[in-house]
Formats: C-alpha cells, structure tokens, sequence
C-alpha cells in the first residue's frame, strides 16, 4: 500500500492545479509511466484552455480594433492588435501575461501570440497560437497550436487542432514533448457565432503522443467522442484509448458534468479516480 500512495502522489503533483487521488488496487508500476499518464492530461488541458484563450481573445469586440486591454472577467492579459500588411488579415493579437496575472484560478506568465489567417467562422481560415515563454501555474509550456477551419457543412463547423513541436516541464524540471492533431466539430452556439459561452464542441476522433524525457512514450486516442464545452475548464464527458509502456487503458471523463473529475481504468483492471 505504501508504495501505491506514493505512486499516486507522483501524478499529482504533476498535473496543472494539483491533483487529489485515490486507488482500488494495490498493484506496484514504475512512476516513470504513472507521471506520463498525469502530464499527458496536463498537457491536452493546457492545450484546450490556450485554445479557448484564442477564441476568446479574437471573438472579443474590444480586441477588434485598437490595441486595449479586454474588459474583466475575460482574461487578465493585456492585448494588442496588429495587422502587418496593412490589410484586414492576416491579424495578430498578442496576449501579454507580463510577469504573471491570474483568471479563472490560473496564474499565466509570459505571451501567446494568436494569428489569425481570416475569421475563424470562415472554411479555410486558420488560428495559430504561439506560446512565448509562457507557463499557467508555474508549468512552462511550449509549442504552436494550429486550429483550422474544415468545416463542409455550413450546420456543423469543423476544426483540426494540430500541435507541433510541444513542450511540456512541470514543477519538478521534468520534460515532456508532444505532438498530435484532432478533430473537433461544433455541436451547439452555432446561431450564435460571436457568443462563446453557449458552444459545445464534439471530438470524435484525434490521436497525440507525449514522450518522456528517458523515451517513454504514450499514445493517447479518442476512444469515445470527447465532449469539452467551452464554459467548462475541462472536457466533461468522453474516453481516451491510452497505449504504451506498461499504462494500456482508458481514462474516462465522466458523465457530462463540468467538473475536473476523471477515471483511469488499465487493462488489468486497476482503477485511479482523480479529480483536477
């Protein structure tokens, strides 16, 4: 029992707000494994809140314009705009966190530099984001973000979300790289395109990798069609195939609920309940 206690509390102290967790089996793994497992989780909900961070920023009619600051209870960085061929777009908006400023009990250091190609709403148009020596609660993240516009049915818009070249060093100097594409399709708020609190994304398919630093690698996909709605921190409702190492299973969200609670069931049978 006294090493799965300290098994579990390797994973929490390595995702992003702190984990509290609990275990079924008494069984004994490597930490190496369980703290992929926790940083792979970090890791796909970093990348969701600095997406939301990119819609929120360029929906935000304060930002549309001139370089100012965003009303509160939006996001604590202050924003500039700028469009560098003197036309419509490309436009760039820059959300500086300075030194640390905090929202939605998240402490954000650093810089995301968002480019949009053309309106986000528009087939074809595409949304980088750029992390600038960045870090939400002390956590430094690295690594582009393209989210573009696919969508072939005007009722259903659709999105790729790619990372490239992600980097993930949490609180104790472990290093993680990542990378991986998703689909994400938009299932409710379409009537409403420049009001984000009512939109719920689908993702139904995707697959993303997360490497240790001494090579072990996990590949984590859609199992069953992950549900994250954008008034919620994290995906509520969905199932995660995990594959790699000796951590063969399934992470479960949970029942839609917008909560930070999860399930990790491996393929013996073994169970961690977390909660974020």
């Amino acid at each position: 029992m006294k090493k799965t206690i300290i098994l579990i509390t390797t994973i929490c102290t390595t995702v992003l707000i702190g984990v509290s967790c609990s275990n079924d089996s008494n069984e004994t793994t490597t930490s190496t494994d369980v703290t992929t497992v926790g940083a792979s989780l970090a890791i796909d909900a970093a990348n969701e809140m600095d997406l939301n961070t990119g819609l929120l920023v360029t929906s935000n009619p304060s930002t549309a314009k001139t370089a100012e600051t965003p009303p509160a209870g939006t996001t604590c960085a202050s924003i500039t705009v700028t469009t560098p061929n003197g036309t419509e777009y490309p436009k760039v908006f820059l959300a500086d966190f300075g030194t640390g400023c905090e929202s939605d009990n998240l402490k954000r250091k650093g810089k995301l530099k968002i480019t949009l190609s053309g309106p986000i709403i528009t087939t074809g148009s595409k949304m980088t984001i750029e992390r600038i020596d960045y870090s939400i609660n002390g956590i430094k993240l690295e690594g582009i973000i393209e989210y573009t516009n696919t969508t072939t049915v005007t009722t259903v818009p659709q999105w790729t979300r790619k990372v490239t070249n992600g980097k993930f060093t949490d609180n104790q100097g472990k290093v993680y790289t990542n990378s991986g594409i998703y689909t994400t399709k938009q299932t409710a708020g379409v009537e409403t395109p420049f009001v984000l609190a009512d939109n719920v994304y689908e993702i139904p398919e995707g697959t993303h990798t997360v490497t240790a630093a001494d090579g072990t690698t996990l590949t984590l996909t859609v199992k069953e069609t992950l549900i994250k709605k954008y008034s919620c921190l994290f995906i509520s409702k969905g199932q995660l195939q995990i594959e790699g190492g000796i951590f063969d299973g399934v992470i479960d969200y949970g029942n839609d609920s917008c909560d930070a609670i999860y399930t990790y069931t491996n393929e013996n049978g073994s169970s961690f309940n977390l909660s974020m």
